[in-house]
């Protein structure tokens, strides 16, 4: 006998992806773009993400070779860049084999770079910290970096790339004054530049230039806490779904869950949906955090627990047991899900685990 299914999977819409790509295309109308796909495509997959780009896109962008290698076993053949750059030597060699671009952002991985011996000339991306202080060249190192690159006879190409800590924030001067260290390392210098991510794209247009990488936009989440024209443009391309399996009516007083966090007010029904932090969903949502069922919004009520949470049907008179429930997507935005549990989308949608089925649709 089959084993009956949980009824939560997180559906995936590969039109929505493909409708925010061409948003930060016609938002950087001059400039190429790298869709950015690491950490499984934000939690999409990776691959079926890719495969429904890869007509379209000027690239791909992943942090390391094992998500590159799995984009080319599976057939895609755009440019695929490794934003840490190789890890050792060896991963170089497993770069040139499969055709991958490079970012080089220390002096180690430049010694491994100028020490290889690939079979094709290697496409490389130096890395300028401007003011994330993460990784990077500090700026009066890159000079020399660019050198010894283009004077590489196994390095074919070179381009320049940065990465901004407070785009996100378009009233803030931070960014402007990347901008600047990173302007004033490249001077006098002609190469290809790469320095907008997701909020860059859709509110720093000076930022543009040559390559823009969006990442959390391709997902259709926003990356800013404020309203900002252009994200209005986005759409939602994870609905993370679920259904009803209990419903009970509880009296003024009756407690709720683990510890008992929420207390009824008043006579209430309570239904259980079949989703919980095993599964992704965030276990410090607050009370009050919004759900859909059956299309009409609500709250959770209670600690979300390992594989449950508590909503509160109160007022929900036709819904039943097997009703559809909507954690985040179309109907309830991830970002709201997420201020209410102190995080961000991103981690939202990267924390959905392997238990939790993908599910793709075109429309």
């Amino acid at each position: 006998m089959t084993p009956q299914a949980r009824p939560l999977s997180a559906r995936i819409h590969l039109d929505a992806i493909l409708h925010n790509y061409r948003l930060a295309k016609r938002a950087a109308p001059a400039a190429r773009a790298l869709a950015i796909i690491k950490a499984n495509a934000y939690g999409h997959g990776a691959v079926r993400v890719g495969q429904a780009l890869a007509p379209e896109a000027d690239g791909f962008a992943v942090a390391c070779v094992a998500e590159a290698l799995e984009l080319r076993e599976s057939g895609i053949r755009n440019r695929v860049l490794l934003l840490e750059g190789a890890f050792s030597p060896d991963e170089i060699v497993l770069a040139d084999r499969a055709g991958l671009a490079l970012v080089v952002h220390c002096q180690q991985q430049l010694d491994w770079v100028l020490a290889a011996r690939p079979e094709r000339p290697l496409e490389c991306w130096i890395k300028i910290d401007s003011g994330m202080h993460r990784v990077g060249f500090a700026p009066g190192d890159f000079r020399a970096a660019h050198a010894r690159l283009r004077g590489c006879p196994h390095v074919a190409a070179v381009h320049a790339m940065t990465h901004f800590a407070r785009a996100d924030e378009p009233r803030h001067p931070y960014t402007a004054n990347q901008v600047e260290v990173f302007d004033g390392a490249l001077q006098g210098l002609q190469l290809p530049c790469s320095l907008a991510n997701s909020a860059a794209i859709l509110a720093w247009p000076q930022t543009h230039r040559d390559w823009v990488r969006p990442g959390i936009m391709l997902y259709g989440a926003s990356p800013f806490a404020e309203a900002v024209a252009r994200a209005a443009g986005l759409r939602p391309a994870m609905t993370l779904e679920s259904a009803l399996i209990s419903i009970r009516d509880l009296a003024p007083g009756e407690p709720v869950g683990y510890g008992g966090r929420f207390v009824c007010d008043r006579p209430m029904r309570v239904g259980v949906v079949a989703v919980g932090y095993a599964d992704g969903y965030p276990r410090h949502a607050k009370d009050g955090t919004p759900v859909a069922v059956n299309g009409q919004l609500t709250r959770v009520i209670g600690r979300v627990s390992m594989d449950m949470i508590t909503v509160d049907l109160t007022g929900l008179d036709n819904a039943g047991l097997g009703d559809r429930v909507e954690l985040w997507g179309r109907r309830v935005a991830a970002a709201d899900v997420a201020r209410w549990s102190d995080t961000i989308a991103y981690q939202l949608f990267t924390s959905i685990s392997r238990r939790v089925p993908l599910v793709y649709a075109s429309g």
